[in-house]
């Protein structure tokens, strides 16, 4: 058994930086990569493009990425995790071995499946965030299980480099390399809780470096143009010393690990994971020096009986336009050509949202002791249930240009259907990982 191991996050969602984890492999001396890429938006995203086609349904920036790691992977014997599988992971992993053929690059890819439980899902089955059973939403399109460490904990057991899920939840990306490494049993709770606390504080990447975290006038940052990701190095009794790669910008701190202890925490005491119920609130930190942070503590008591399931379904269309006014009284014509629209569109769209972008867009209203702007944004959007419809607000929007007040300009139109996103719960032993490999 090791007497550490160092765990770097390479990506903190879909459209983060591909450079980062470059780093990471080249200079960070990882025995681990983790690149996070998957959340409930991301995965619609993906079930929209394999009902599509079937071949697609993965991360877009998967080939990107693995093209920019596959040579580094074999040379510093870094292992590589992630879940770009997004909703087709077997495709993914398919053209992965492509891509290391026409590289001739010698690699295995462990994918972990099944987390895909659509055809397992009970109609009578609540939803969170309603109430209502799931019967009442009408056609379902995905259903995906969160997942916890077990499937990758089979996968490591291989000679795979690189092993490649759907959904699985974001900490038990990185637990499952502690739990294989120091032998850490599924009923260690005490230690799995501390992973977790660990993997919860790497998951977001550069959010623990700086990112998202700066503020030029309270809490400046240096170097985020050039931002790097964390890493950190774990020990068998679960204590973990943060760190970065020197010479990487931003900056690792007791402020910035707090910030990150606390995001999307709702109960410090009861932190829900597939693999534990993690207790964050005896979590201790030390700074040990520049960009170097020790965090001990941090405990669990169970796993859950059930498993959280993200049910994707048709929501509706929105459409939007949006059109630029600038100069004296810009506010007072964007105004203007926002009546005119929402007139015209009575009746019609009944969903229909303005924002006057610069004047009032995020907080509802205008402050009152601000000056009128001398330019504005107008955008208008609205739900629809059809798609001509939600073309029908773009259209209205571009024929201001002839039709409505003097000096609009820079129209912009979109169509998007919407897929919606409900949670369910499932007895955890209906849920069962899959583990299957493939090389070149």
């Amino acid at each position: 058994m090791k007497d550490k191991i160092r765990i770097g996050c390479g990506a903190g969602f879909s459209g983060d930086r591909l450079e980062p984890a470059e780093v990471l492999v080249k200079e960070g001396r990882l025995d681990y990569l983790v690149l996070e890429c998957l959340a409930e938006r991301t995965i619609a995203l993906a079930q929209k493009a394999k009902m599509k086609d079937p071949s697609s349904g993965y991360d877009p920036l998967l080939e990107r990425r693995i093209r920019s790691l596959l040579p580094l992977i074999p040379d510093k014997k870094v292992r590589l995790i992630t879940n770009m599988g997004a909703a087709n992971p077997l495709a993914a992993a398919d053209r992965i071995i492509q891509i290391a053929k026409e590289t001739n690059t010698r690699i295995q890819v462990a994918v972990v499946t099944g987390d895909d439980v659509l055809d397992h899902l009970e109609p009578g089955l609540l939803t969170l965030e309603t109430g209502q059973p799931l019967k009442a939403i009408g056609k379902l399109i995905s259903a995906n299980a969160y997942m916890g460490t077990e499937g990758i904990l089979e996968a490591l057991q291989t000679e795979a480099s690189i092993i490649l899920t759907g959904r699985v939840a974001d900490p038990s990306l990185f637990l499952a390399p502690m739990m294989h490494e120091f032998l850490w049993r599924a009923g260690d709770f005490s230690l799995l809780g501390k992973g977790t606390v660990t993997g919860h504080l790497l998951e977001c990447a550069g959010q623990l470096t700086g990112g998202y975290f700066a503020d030029p006038l309270k809490k400046p940052v240096p170097g985020m143009a050039k931002l790097g990701h964390p890493f950190a190095d774990v020990y068998p009794d679960g204590k973990t010393v943060l760190g970065k790669v020197p010479g990487t910008g931003g900056m690792l701190n007791l402020q910035t690990v707090k910030e990150q202890l606390l995001y999307e925490v709702v109960n410090p005491h009861e932190y829900y994971t597939p693999d534990v119920i993690a207790d964050f609130t005896s979590v201790r930190l030390k700074q040990l020096g520049p960009d170097r942070v020790e965090v001990m503590g941090g405990s669990g008591k169970s796993k859950p009986s059930s498993l959280k399931v993200s049910v994707g379904y048709p929501a509706f269309y929105l459409g939007e336009g949006e059109i630029t006014y600038a100069g004296e009284n810009a506010a007072g014509r964007a105004r203007l050509a926002a009546e005119i629209v929402s007139e015209r569109l009575s009746g019609l769209v009944q969903n229909l949202r303005v924002d006057l972008i610069g004047l009032g867009s995020v907080h509802g209203t205008a402050f009152r002791h601000a000056a009128e702007p001398y330019e504005i944004r107008l955008r208008i959007a609205g739900k629809t249930e059809t798609q001509d419809l939600a073309r029908r607000i773009g259209e209205e929007v571009e024929a201001l240009y002839t039709n409505g007040p003097a000096g609009g300009g820079g129209v912009r139109k979109n169509i998007n259907e919407v897929i919606g996103i409900v949670s369910v719960l499932m007895p955890r032993d209906q849920i069962v990982p899959k583990v299957e490999l493939k090389s070149t």
